[in-house]
């Protein structure tokens, strides 16, 4: 399942909103295959502060592990944010490059 990030805004601020974000998401996650991965895509979003997505990805991070898949983003607040979040939950995020990408289509 691919999860378009831009759904929740462009701006990605606050630990209110993501929160909010997760909670919104929750319905969409209890049916989601045990076997299934969560491609997060950050198409489209301008700002990606640590603070929503410690939020929003540190909890999907924590509930499937190596089943979420960060996809690959050109975006610097994006790049300091996920690198911000794997230095404060002492555990990395499985990050696809665009190699993998273009195999899987």
């Amino acid at each position: 399942m691919k999860l378009q990030l831009e759904k929740f805004g462009k701006t990605l601020i606050s630990r209110e909103l993501g929160s909010e974000a997760l909670k919104a998401f929750q319905p969409t996650l209890r049916e989601f295959s045990k076997n299934e991965e969560l491609e997060i895509d950050f198409s489209g979003v301008l700002t990606l502060s640590p603070s929503w997505a410690d939020e929003f990805l540190s909890p999907l991070l924590n509930q499937l592990d190596e089943k979420l898949i960060l996809l690959p983003s050109d975006n610097l607040s994006v790049h300091a944010t996920i690198r911000i979040l794997q230095e404060a939950n002492k555990r990395p995020f499985k990050i696809r490059t665009w190699l993998t990408t273009i195999s899987k289509n």
